[in-house]
């Protein structure tokens, strides 16, 4: 790494920024002909849960009429679809907003919820109502600043020539007081639309009433470490070539969600495994009714169960939280 970069160089947030836009405006990059796969993806159990939670959620609140089903990043529509199914079947038919600004996902969305409404932002969902909002993989795609301790101090991360250098300005301010004292080369990762979005979704949570579940792949911070990476085929991929070619995430920090909704006065779950989650809502029991229903899927149900569940498959590494109004009562899926 360079010791020094043009402060006109880009950040790796703009990097970013500007490589998954193009990215996910350009193609629909799930399922096997595309770069990568999500747990709706992988089976129908993973949404059918989802919506079987919210109902139980809602029912427990004292069903309240108006209430309104949000996904940010819905993907095809897969989870929307399956959740809503499981929402129906359980009394719960709410209107579904998707927030969502790919032209081609929208496109699959829409053969899959047909009575969806579409937003291309937060900002216009609805304001008179208790919300159940689901990110599931959403807060992992939006682009990140990443600061490196360098022997001048703590800098900004540019981009410049197809690599990343350490930038001119004193980036201090930036870091975690728990963290300024991390060893040289340290890097410290901050996602500042991740944290607007959840500060604005807070504030209408505590308004209007309702919770908020986030599956994704991340840790509970603080913490040190570089997290950016890039899928394409199927395979990791070199993250900083080609940009818009392949999908940039990012670990997301879950304490510091946790941390902004708790600071508009809502009420937070322990953050807890995917697996354990998924167990909790009886995913093995939903595995083995539909083994019942189909023996000659058996085996494919059972290894869809054990990839959303197993440690070492995606039991682990992705992480639950869900988030609610002071009013409304603990969500299934934490003890």
């Amino acid at each position: 790494m360079s010791a020094k970069a043009p402060e006109a160089a880009p950040s790796l947030h703009d990097f970013m920024s500007a490589a998954n836009a193009t990215y996910y405006g350009s193609r629909d990059p799930l399922g096997a002909s595309g770069d990568f796969i999500t747990a709706p993806e992988i089976s129908q159990m993973f949404g059918e849960l989802v919506g079987l939670w919210a109902a139980d959620l809602w029912h427990r609140a004292g069903a309240p009429t108006d209430t309104a089903y949000v996904e940010l990043g819905p993907g095809r529509g897969t989870l929307a679809a399956d959740a809503m199914r499981a929402m129906a079947r359980a009394g719960l038919t709410p209107p579904v907003h998707l927030v969502e600004t790919s032209p081609t996902l929208r496109s699959a969305q829409a053969e899959r919820v047909p009575a969806a409404q579409w937003h291309n932002t937060i900002d216009t969902l609805p304001a008179d109502r208790p919300l159940l909002i689901v990110a599931n993989e959403f807060f992992d795609a939006l682009p990140i600043r990443q600061f490196v301790r360098t022997g001048r101090g703590w800098r900004e991360h540019l981009m410049m020539d197809g690599r990343l250098v350490a930038g001119e300005a004193d980036c201090a301010a930036e870091i975690p007081v728990a963290l300024a004292d991390a060893p040289l080369g340290a890097i410290v990762e901050q996602n500042p639309a991740a944290e607007t979005i959840m500060a604005t979704l807070a504030a209408r949570l505590a308004r209007q009433g309702g919770a908020f579940l986030i599956v994704d792949y991340g840790y509970e911070g603080p913490a040190t470490g570089d997290t950016l990476q890039a899928v394409m085929n199927h395979r990791f991929a070199d993250p900083l070539a080609e940009p818009g070619s392949r999908d940039l995430t990012a670990h997301v920090d879950f304490s510091m969600l946790a941390m902004i909704a708790r600071a508009q006065g809502l009420l937070t779950s322990p953050v807890v495994g995917q697996g354990m989650f998924l167990k909790a809502l009886g995913i093995d029991a939903r595995a083995q009714a539909l083994a019942r229903a189909n023996p000659a899927r058996s085996d494919t149900l059972f290894g869809q169960r054990d990839r959303l569940t197993k440690d070492s498959q995606m039991g682990r590494l992705f992480k639950v939280l869900a988030v609610r109004h002071a009013d409304w009562p603990m969500p299934a899926g934490f003890a």
